[in-house]
């Protein structure tokens, strides 16, 4: 196995770290079972209320999947059943993850990394960063879930011209494009991207909780969207402690402490 899924929890911050230097971090069946885990664990852990999604090294993101790994296999069929399954399950944990997720991106984020990067709220580049889907030079079809993650992104235009031109973007071109939300120099990416994360971390959990979930459910169709999840998330900040030191904290013109209750 090659790879592995860093987990790092500096007290509301959870960072998770896909490391696979020697091959630009390139995405495995292991990370891609590993980072279910990692998802699952920040989630039902309390003390955190803000993840970074980022690549090992200065070098890439995540350059794709590792089709090193088709060797292994009796088949390339075989292998992206796994990866297919594997990604229902990775789906369902980020569904069900309410906490903000940003992706700290540098260098690389082709295929599988620019499909993963997607998966989190906010996404935030390094001056140089690439990004590019070549789905269509390798001959690979793609889950209509991630066409439509994609798609609610960029507009279906610019998700057009991603899918079938498979050519690189490079990180000004993904900002103009809505693709990232910022893109800073490359030796302060960490520091912003931690100072945006901190900032929000120090917001009511239970609003932001379920302001992610109404908003994630603009990926699906009107008929599959979960209304009743999104509106009872709502009705909880509203009959919450933390709306009430909101409001304290508001009137003594001092910073809220919210517990998430």
């Amino acid at each position: 196995m090659t790879g592995e899924v860093l987990l790092d929890i500096d007290g509301a911050i959870a960072t998770i770290t896909l490391s696979n230097v020697p091959k630009r971090n390139a995405l495995t069946v292991h990370m891609r079972r590993a980072l279910v885990s990692m998802v699952n664990k920040v989630q039902d852990d309390p003390a955190v209320r803000g993840v970074v999604l980022t690549g090992d090294g200065a070098e890439a993101f995540v350059a794709g999947a590792d089709l090193v790994e088709l060797a292994g296999y009796a088949t390339p069929a075989e292998l992206l059943a796994e990866a297919i399954a594997l990604d229902a399950e990775l789906t369902a944990a980020w569904d069900r993850l309410e906490k903000p997720v940003v992706a700290m991106i540098q260098g690389y984020c082709i295929g599988a990394g620019l499909l993963l990067a997607l998966d989190a709220d906010i996404r935030i580049a390094g001056e140089g960063s690439q990004f590019a889907i070549p789905a269509a030079r390798l001959g690979l079809g793609l889950g209509s879930a991630y066409v439509e993650g994609l798609a609610a992104t960029v507009g279906s235009s610019w998700a057009a011209e991603i899918l079938f031109s498979a050519r690189r973007l490079s990180a000004a071109e993904a900002l103009r494009i809505g693709l990232v939300n910022h893109v800073v120099p490359a030796g302060e990416l960490r520091t912003f991207t931690m100072a945006l994360v901190t900032e929000i971390a120090q917001n009511a959990p239970l609003t932001i909780a379920a302001s992610k979930v109404a908003i994630r459910q603009l990926r699906l169709e009107p008929a599959q969207r979960d209304h009743t999840r999104a509106e009872a998330l709502s009705e909880a900040c509203n009959s919450s402690a933390d709306l009430v030191e909101g409001q304290t904290a508001f009137k003594e013109k001092r910073q809220p402490r919210f517990t998430g209750r």
